[in-house]
């Protein structure tokens, strides 16, 4: 044991023990970084003196609206300016940030402002009525809306509501912002897609948002005055926690709302875009753009990729093109990236499917985390790419637990680790490989898509007697949702009928893109073998 404080005079104060906090990076940033470049969203630049005067003036626009400290602020906003400036304008103010999937169906989105309990969500006017259906369904007091209006991108306010810029006006740019007195405070509460059913509520702490920004930069190789394009959802996991890096090494972000080619290609033109992260499809988007859509550049970009390993092809024809990928895994609990391929010199003559392989790796632990390995009935397998376990993890850059679910929460942390849900070997040196998903998680174009509750949709269709989802290759969204679906003795539906009936339901990544009507196989105690649902769906056109 080291040294108690009262044996040896030494004590704790404020001159030594500051609690970690990511809102350090940006007041660090105003003095060391004032004019540089903070914030690209088309027409507007923001300089870091310009960017903290408006995140001050929202911190104290929120406090004045009676936001208190841990009251919840929800976002529902695409990659764009005002989503960047909540996540240091709400925590500025005391409060925990909720930012929501755009992409989510009403029903979800009520159980997330009742269950996470907001009391105010800024809302784009593009999801305006998916607020307002979200509300009418909700029991809860409901938030208030301020509407973010977008007009340079088509979306005009409509007047209804008060308005994000008539919000940030009532602020004071000079507001002292009320930083966490305790790094166990809770910074954000993300929601999970819901793979088990209703979505769970992932709560971050300041210390763990603050290591998993210096992980992530070292990880990288990050050097002074990164130009960071924001591709992931900044509702993914606070987008793995990278603009709340950026302002460590004065660094750019390049909002872009649209994940298009062109719009990739003209970032990395305009603005010497030189990291971003996203899913394999994101990759496919730049390898298969148009050529009007592309544009010369001289330097390499870095990026992170993760929701499933790149295939090979793909790895094959991006690099050349200026890119250099590495594979990330991780998930929503543990702040996005926890583990990386973490390239070795030796592996920089390799060429061809061997290089993609060793790309495609799950990889090793990231520096923020204490220990990332794969426990079979809670001992490490062998390091011989042959035994399987499930993917375990510890470290500070670990969810504080799931909000208002205690059960969950003390089974996820079971013996100590977080249990990831996520199948995986070892190869000799300690790489992680995974080898399947949680079997019941179909990850459609990096969003999670739960196949109990799409089979809980179909299964409401007076037609359908049993249905089972599985996922079915896609060569474009990397994974698609299919359906196996028992009907009904007399009854009658077709493909497109069942399909309608979950898109009225359901978000549209989680809709089946393919239905098949067919005698479901099961055990002798009725479970129905998703195994083989799986090899048919793999031969499906």
């Amino acid at each position: 044991m080291g040294w108690l404080a009262d044996e040896t005079g030494l004590e704790k104060c404020a001159a030594n023990f500051v609690p970690l906090t990511p809102l350090s990076h940006l007041n660090r940033a105003l003095e060391v970084f004032p004019e540089r470049t903070a914030l690209i969203y088309g027409s507007i630049q923001r300089s870091y003196l310009d960017y903290h005067a408006r995140i001050s003036q929202l911190a104290s626009a929120l406090k004045g609206r009676g936001v208190q400290p841990g009251d919840v602020v929800a976002t529902i906003l695409p990659n764009t300016a005002p989503q960047m400036e909540a996540h240091f304008g709400v925590p500025a103010c005391g409060a925990i940030l909720n930012a929501i999937n755009t992409r989510l169906d009403s029903d979800t989105v009520a159980y997330i402002f009742e269950h996470g309990g907001a009391k105010v969500v800024l809302c784009d006017t593009a999801f305006l009525p998916l607020a307002e259906e979200a509300i009418k369904k909700m029991h809860a007091p409901a938030p208030q809306i301020i509407e973010v209006a977008d007009p340079e991108h088509g979306f005009a306010p409509g007047g209804h509501y008060l308005e994000y810029e008539d919000l940030v006006a009532e602020g004071d740019p000079m507001f002292q912002w009320i930083m966490p007195e305790d790094e166990w405070e809770s910074i954000a509460l993300n929601y999970t897609s819901g793979t088990t059913g209703r979505p769970k509520g992932v709560v971050y702490h300041h210390r763990g948002a603050y290591l998993a920004t210096m992980g992530n930069l070292i990880s990288w190789r990050m050097q002074l005055y990164p130009v960071y394009l924001t591709i992931v959802p900044l509702f993914h996991c606070n987008a793995w926690t990278h603009g709340w890096m950026v302002p460590l090494l004065g660094g750019t972000v390049v909002c872009l709302r649209d994940v298009t080619a062109k719009g990739v290609y003209d970032a990395i033109a305009d603005h010497g875009v030189t990291h971003f992260g996203g899913a394999p499809i994101v990759l496919n988007t730049i390898v298969n753009a148009k050529d009007s859509d592309r544009r010369p550049f001289d330097h390499i970009v870095e990026v992170f990729t993760a929701g499933a390993p790149p295939p090979a092809a793909t790895l094959a024809a991006i690099e050349p093109l200026g890119f250099n990928v590495t594979q990330v895994y991780g998930l929503t609990e543990v702040y996005g990236p926890a583990t990386e391929c973490t390239w070795k010199p030796a592996w920089d003559g390799i060429t061809g499917p061997e290089r993609a392989d060793l790309k495609a790796r799950t990889g090793v632990l990231m520096p923020m985390m204490e220990s990332i390995t794969v426990h079979d009935h809670g001992k490490e397998v062998a390091r011989d790419a042959q035994h399987l376990g499930e993917i375990v993890m510890r470290g500070n850059a670990t969810m504080k637990g799931y909000y208002k679910n205690p059960e969950a929460t003390r089974e996820a942390f079971e013996g100590g680790y977080f249990h990831s849900g996520d199948i995986a070997f070892m190869h000799p040196d300690g790489y992680i490989k995974i080898t399947d998903r949680a079997k019941d998680i179909i990850i459609s174009g990096g969003e999670n898509v739960s196949s109990v509750e799409v089979e809980g949709v179909i299964a409401a269709h007076p037609a359908v007697s049993l249905a089972s989802v599985v996922a079915k290759p896609d060569e474009k969204w990397g994974e698609v949702p299919c359906a196996f679906v028992e009907l009904k003795d007399g009854a009658e539906a077709s493909e497109e009928e069942i399909i309608k009936f979950c898109r009225e339901r359901l978000a549209g990544f989680k809709t089946p893109k393919r239905v098949v009507f067919t005698d479901l196989p099961k055990t002798s105690t009725g479970k129905i073998q998703k195994f083989e649902l799986r090899a048919v769906a793999k031969l499906l056109d």
